[in-house]
C-alpha cells in the first residue's frame, strides 16, 4: 500500500539511506504497538524477520522517524485510508459519531492537582457497520458542533455511503437534503419538541438504527489498542497520528 501511494523517495536530494515506504512501515508498527519512538527501536533490533521483509539493512535513529512523521501529509495517510476501506467487505450502512482524544498522555490526578487544563481532540468517525471499517474520519481541537462537520464528509464518501446512521447530535435538516441529494437515505434521529418529532423517531427502522452503536464499538477499541491519547506535541502530527490509527484498525479488520 505505501508503494501504491507514496513516492519512494521525499526529493531528488535525500541521502536515499531509508525509503519513504520503510518510514511508512515502521511509523504504523509505532502506533499498532503503542510505543515510543526509542523503545520501536529498541525492539527492531530484535525483529530480524520484519527488517528483512522491508529491507531495512540499518536501523534509523528516533529522530529520523519523528521527522518522516512530519513529512508525510495527511493526504498521503488519507490515501492508504482509502486503499486499506477496499480490503473490507462493506455494504454502504454508515453510523456517524464522534469522541474525544486526549492531547497528552499526563494521568488525570496529576493534572487536577497541578491545575492544568488540556483540550480534547474531537474525532468524528464514519464507520461501514457490516466490516467495522473506519471509511474517513475529521479532526478538530475546537468545540464545532456535530452539524457543521458533517457535510463534508457525505461529500468525501458518496460513493461509499448508501445509508447515513446518525443520533440527535446530528439532528439538522440541511445534512438531510444534502444526503438525498446524493442519493443517500439519512436514519437521524430528530430532537423531540413536538409530538411529529416522536412519530418520525417512532417510525425509525430500530434494527437498522440499532447499528449506529458499531460506530462507538470502533472508538472503544481505537482507545483499547492504540491508546485513548495521542503522543505528538504538534496538533498536525497529532491529526495525521490519529489517521495512521484508522488505517491500522481497518488492516487489522482485514488481517
Amino acid at each position: 500500500m505505501a508503494q501504491r501511494a507514496v513516492a519512494r523517495y521525499s526529493s531528488k536530494f535525500s541521502k536515499r539511506r531509508y525509503t519513504l515506504h520503510q518510514h511508512v512501515v515502521l511509523l504504523c508498527l509505532k502506533v499498532r504497538k503503542n510505543t515510543t519512538y526509542r523503545a520501536l527501536l529498541d525492539e527492531l533490533i530484535e525483529m530480524p524477520r520484519i527488517r528483512r521483509a522491508i529491507g531495512l539493512t540499518e536501523l534509523p535513529s528516533p529522530s529520523t522517524l519523528c521527522k518522516a512523521l512530519g513529512r508525510l501529509d495527511m493526504a498521503v495517510w488519507q490515501v492508504l485510508l482509502n486503499l486499506s476501506v477496499m480490503l473490507l467487505p462493506t455494504n454502504g450502512v454508515v453510523a456517524i459519531d464522534a469522541s474525544g482524544f486526549d492531547r497528552s498522555h499526563a494521568s488525570k490526578h496529576y493534572t487536577k492537582r497541578a491545575k492544568l487544563t488540556i483540550q480534547q481532540l474531537k474525532v468524528t468517525l464514519l464507520v461501514d457497520t457490516s466490516a467495522n471499517a473506519i471509511l474517513d474520519l475529521h479532526v478538530t481541537t475546537t468545540r464545532k458542533h456535530d452539524t457543521k462537520i458533517v457535510p463534508a464528509l457525505i461529500k468525501r464518501n458518496t460513493d461509499d455511503v448508501a445509508i447515513l446512521l446518525g443520533d440527535r447530535g446530528y439532528d439538522d435538516q440541511k445534512i438531510r437534503v444534502l444526503a438525498c441529494e446524493k442519493d443517500m437515505r439519512s436514519l437521524i434521529k430528530h430532537r423531540e419538541f413536538s409530538p411529529l418529532h416522536k412519530a418520525w423517531n417512532a417510525r425509525l427502522d430500530a434494527d437498522l438504527y440499532g447499528q449506529l452503536s458499531q460506530n462507538e464499538t470502533v472508538n472503544s477499541s481505537l482507545k483499547r489498542k492504540y491508546g485513548a491519547f495521542v503522543r505528538s506535541r504538534y496538533w498536525w502530527k497529532q491529526f495525521r497520528e490519529l489517521a495512521l490509527g484508522c488505517f491500522i484498525h481497518n488492516l487489522d479488520q482485514s488481517l
